[in-house]
C-alpha cells in the first residue's frame, strides 16, 4: 500500500451538485432556487423562527414550567414498599440497599399507600405523612422525631 493509492470507500464521499452548468444538467440557470425572492439571493436567509416580522411563535407563547432541583433528588415511598426491607429500621441507607431509591436521592417521604405487614422503626432523616405515621404505630413500629 502506498499513500498515493489510498482512496475512500465507495459511496462514502458523494459527488457534489454541479450548479449552473446548463439546462441539460437539471440544475442550470436558477440552480434549483426558483425565481427571485429572499431565498434565491446570495446571503438571503434569516434566523430560525423568523416569521417575516410577525411576532414569532416562541415569543407569542408564555413561559411555563419550572422544576426545582430539590424535586430531582426527592422521592416518595409507599407503606407497602417498606415490606421489601430486610431490616426493621428505615433510613436512606437501608432504602438504597433494598433498591427502593437510587444513589442520587437525598430526601425521602413515606406516604400512606397500601398496608404495612411488619413493625419498622423510621429514623429521623426520613420524612413521613401523618396518615403513614399512624399506620406505622398501629403496626407496632416507631417513628423517631
Amino acid at each position: 500500500m502506498k499513500l498515493n493509492t489510498i482512496k475512500p470507500a465507495t459511496g462514502s464521499k458523494p459527488v457534489g451538485k454541479r450548479l449552473g452548468r446548463g439546462p441539460g444538467s437539471g440544475l442550470g440557470k436558477t440552480c434549483g432556487k426558483g425565481h427571485k425572492g429572499q431565498k434565491a439571493r446570495a446571503g438571503g436567509y434569516h434566523k430560525v423562527g423568523f416569521e417575516g416580522g410577525q411576532m414569532p411563535l416562541q415569543r407569542r407563547l408564555p413561559k411555563v414550567g419550572f422544576r426545582s432541583r430539590v424535586s430531582l433528588c426527592t422521592q416518595e415511598i409507599r407503606l407497602s414498599e417498606l415490606n421489601k426491607l430486610k431490616e426493621a429500621s428505615v433510613s436512606l441507607q437501608t432504602l438504597r440497599e433494598a433498591g427502593l431509591i437510587t444513589s442520587n436521592i437525598k430526601f425521602v417521604k413515606i406516604v400512606l399507600s397500601g398496608d404495612l405487614k411488619n413493625a419498622v422503626t423510621v429514623s429521623s432523616g426520613v420524612k413521613i405523612t401523618a396518615g403513614a405515621k399512624k399506620a406505622i404505630i398501629a403496626a407496632g413500629g416507631k417513628v423517631e422525631a
